[in-house]
């Protein structure tokens, strides 16, 4: 089987690649989440409302995919970790052959610490990025992958944010469009491009709720009603 989609298929993927200012080509990683390799999910209350059946995702064979690729993890990390560095070091070498800049995107609904697994570190060539619930992970990933901070409003969440670092970018999935400011600080549009999200420093990176999320009631969506400033 096949772990990375090369092809931009995923929405929010597209939008990122093509927003990019110099010709970039992203590669993605979609298991189907659990617990397991969704630590932070259970404090969070957000596996309910996870994207794992929003677009694509609502389709059988899409979702039965993404649940072999994770049960190969849970059955055989070494050979999904020798599968997966195959084929980010193909993806490198298409990248330089087309002339474009190379981006990974591993937990495109998960949140493993691959930079645990020494993956990042071997393609310095390439730039990661993702979004992650464990707040333990931001600040100790190599210089060529970042991380974008998901936040909760649950009670049982709230000593990770308070743990977030005040510079790095915190998405906040918001129930109808996005406020102006949250806790304080600006908020981005984060449906446009996640290659912006993730340079956004200091910055709210608001999600607009999709699929299932739209009717969460664990606080991992916020309900605010003033709608985003246009500049």
């Amino acid at each position: 089987m096949k772990l990375l989609n090369i092809t931009a298929s995923n929405t929010k993927i597209a939008k990122s690649q093509k927003s990019a200012d110099i010709p970039t080509r992203i590669a993605s990683l979609s298991l189907y989440p659990d617990p397991i390799i969704c630590a932070g999910s259970k404090a969070a209350g957000c596996m309910d409302g996870c994207l794992k059946s929003a677009g694509r995702g609502r389709f059988d064979n899409v979702a039965n995919a993404r649940r072999a690729k994770t049960q190969y993890w849970h059955d055989d990390k070494d050979g999904f970790l020798e599968q997966l560095e195959i084929e980010l070091s193909n993806f490198q070498r298409l990248c330089k052959k087309t002339g474009v800049k190379g981006v990974v995107r591993l937990n495109t609904i998960s949140d493993i610490a691959f930079e645990r697994y020494g993956i990042p570190q071997s393609f310095p060539d390439l730039y990661f990025y993702d979004y992650t619930k464990r707040v333990d992970r931001i600040g100790k990933t190599p210089k060529n992958y970042d991380l974008i901070f998901s936040y909760s409003a649950r009670p049982q969440y709230a000593k990770q944010v308070a743990k977030m670092p005040i510079d790095n970018p915190m998405a906040v999935v918001f129930r109808d469009d996005l406020p102006a400011t949250f806790m304080g600080k600006p908020v981005i549009d984060g449906d446009l491009s996640d290659l912006v999200n993730v340079k956004a420093a200091g910055k709210i990176v608001g999600l607009r709720a999709k699929g299932k999320a739209k009717k969460d009631a664990s606080g991992f969506v916020v309900d605010c009603l003033p709608v985003l400033e246009v500049a």
